[in-house]
């Protein structure tokens, strides 16, 4: 197993490569992540969906939904949310903040075209018909809630969200052998879906997964609009996610590991 210093070291690496990548890498490795996240996303609710309860609907989730980073980290996809930590090369002189931006905007355009398509095509399969509609009406409230979140909810759920999924990524940098990093990345995941935290990357599947299944189901969706997706939940949580994995992860552990 790699120490933290040992891991620092290997993600300055690696996130220099990362903005270096050309932009149809870059693109299409973000159109994947946010396939593999919406996938993870879309699984936590069918499986949340046979649960007596919503606690233990969401204790369930929470174990599902890590398949997507899973995919993203073994798959070699491009995640914005993860991207964060970008700014360990960045503060160590490794990487120029344009290249971090460059490849922020890219991965996040991908991500969420790519959570766009999944939630297009579950929708138009009529996979949200599972349990007699129930998954689709779930969906919706799902996507409802999240779109009317206040600013500083959203704000602050995002932080406690990234730190967790960039801990997620750190971790599985410690192990070797894919064994290890699935386990690595797991729980980190678990908790922040337990928690009820807030992904930019998974809500560009979720909002737009109720709004397609509102209109294929004809389920009602008062409240749950354009304005909700991009203004009221993508802005505070984005931001969110960025002060959680860029500065309380990344800044954190280079000032610790890097910093001469």
């Amino acid at each position: 197993m790699k120490s933290p210093a040992q891991i620092a070291a290997t993600y300055e690496t690696a996130g220099t490569v990362k903005t270096k990548l050309s932009f149809r890498k870059a693109f299409l490795l973000g159109i994947m992540a946010g396939a593999f996240i919406a996938l993870g996303g879309l699984g936590s609710q069918i499986a949340s969906v046979t649960a007596d309860t919503p606690s233990a609907g969401r204790l369930v989730s929470s174990v599902v939904f890590p398949i997507g980073l899973f995919m993203v980290l073994v798959g070699g996809a491009e995640l914005f949310t993860g991207n964060c930590l970008i700014l360990i090369p960045v503060l160590s002189k490794k990487a120029t903040v344009t290249g971090m931006l460059r490849n922020w905007a890219i991965v996040y355009i991908g991500n969420m075209i790519g959570g766009l398509i999944v939630a297009f095509l579950a929708a138009f399969s009529h996979t949200y018909s599972f349990a007699g509609g129930e998954l689709a009406s779930a969906v919706v409230n799902t996507a409802i809630t999240k779109a009317n979140i206040s600013f500083t909810d959203g704000l602050l759920r995002g932080i406690l969200c990234n730190v967790l999924v960039c801990m997620a990524v750190w971790c599985s940098f410690a192990a070797d052998e894919l064994a290890g990093k699935i386990l690595a990345l797991w729980l980190p995941v678990m908790l922040f879906i337990v928690g009820g935290f807030e992904h930019c990357v998974a809500n560009m599947y979720f909002i737009p997964a109720g709004m397609l299944a509102s209109y294929v189901h004809g389920i009602p969706a008062e409240g749950l609009s354009i304005f909700g997706y991009f203004v009221t939940n993508l802005i505070p949580v984005t931001l969110g996610n960025i002060i959680g994995g860029a500065i309380c992860v990344g800044a954190v552990y280079y000032a610790v590991y890097l910093r001469d």
